[in-house]
């Protein structure tokens, strides 16, 4: 009795061993390398990652979900209808930015803030452009400028001039890549890397076994996109700035796309390119940007009080070629 007894347990768990394979390998089939690549924000979007299925559809759902709360060339966006006054109810989206935003405008003396639109716009960077300003058109649109003009709480916004605007472009992209992130975290993906329009977050590795490698360009005029170097990274978030591909020369003079908010004017600095690491997609596009108008010294002292934040500065020198400064525990590879 007691044979038959263990010959029949020993049936019954090979036969437990036969079933949990067939599930393994058919019920839940094994990851698979995963790529996704379309058009967004007026730009591309490049993803990889490993997972049992593809999952397209979600993560356009994410990015179009920050288009439809942040874009200010969405005109159905919320942004787009607080800004024309159709509403004082923000969103979730709207929110989240706003905090950050606040923050690294503070962090920064100003140098970024997003209320900038009006002088973006005046300057020819934005979703409209007549002539140039003035020093007192500038001085006049200056009035329309300033965080602390803006209190959002409770789902609502007060603001304390009318034609003041909310312009969320610095942040908009790599709180994009953050989402898309998110998503990817909450399916229990291990290795990915998100890519929106260059603003980059990676996490886990290549599907090649080695670490991701992100690229920055040189500052080329001609937007020739040649590799400057490249960097290996295994977690965080990476973003770029600058001003060599957005400007325009009028009467000899350039003008770059980085408005200073604080003067009202377009940047005049050796600062070409800003790429920021940052342990998220959007605080390293705001820092980017910030970086951008503080130029290098100014620069480096914010970084000097953030452990968290490491950036590599491509400047101008008089021998008209580039000179770098960058975090000292970066090692940026050859390309």
């Amino acid at each position: 009795m007691k044979k038959k007894f263990r010959i029949a347990f020993r049936i019954l768990f090979l036969l437990f061993l036969v079933l949990g394979a067939i599930y393994i390998l058919v019920v839940k089939p094994s990851d698979r390398v995963q790529t996704a690549t379309g058009p967004i924000f007026g730009t591309t979007y490049h993803i990889t990652y490993t997972y049992a299925e593809p999952i397209d559809t979600f993560i356009v759902r994410e990015m179009q979900a920050v288009d439809h709360s942040l874009s200010m060339f969405n005109p159905q966006s919320t942004t787009s209808r607080i800004n024309r006054g159709e509403t004082d109810q923000t969103d979730g989206l709207v929110d989240e930015m706003w905090l950050l935003s606040e923050r690294i405008a503070a962090d920064t003396d100003g140098a970024f803030d997003p209320t900038v639109a009006p002088l973006v716009n005046a300057w020819g960077f934005g979703f409209k452009h007549n002539a140039l300003p003035d020093s007192a058109g500038v001085d006049s649109l200056l009035q329309l400028v300033g965080h602390d003009k803006v209190k959002i709480s409770h789902g609502h916004i007060a603001k304390q001039t009318p034609g003041l605007m909310l312009d969320f472009s610095a942040v908009a992209k790599g709180y994009g890549v953050d989402r898309v992130a998110r998503l990817l975290d909450s399916r229990g993906v291990k290795h990915y890397m998100v890519e929106i329009g260059g603003e980059v977050v990676v996490k886990g590795g290549h599907p090649e076994n080695r670490p991701w490698k992100v690229g920055v360009t040189t500052p080329d005029e001609g937007g020739t996109g040649t590799v400057q170097c490249m960097f290996e990274l295994t977690d965080g978030a990476m973003a770029t700035s600058g001003n060599y591909l957005r400007f325009y020369e009028r009467d000899g003079r350039r003008y770059a796309h980085t408005i200073d908010p604080r003067t009202g004017f377009p940047v005049q600095h050796e600062v070409l390119s800003a790429t920021v690491f940052a342990p998220n997609c959007a605080t390293a596009d705001a820092y980017a940007t910030a970086f951008m108008v503080l130029g290098l010294e100014k620069a480096k002292a914010v970084l000097s009080r953030h452990k968290d934040l490491k950036a590599y500065l491509i400047c101008s020198a008089p021998d008209g070629k580039y000179r770098v400064w960058h975090s000292p525990d970066l090692k940026p590879l050859k390309p």
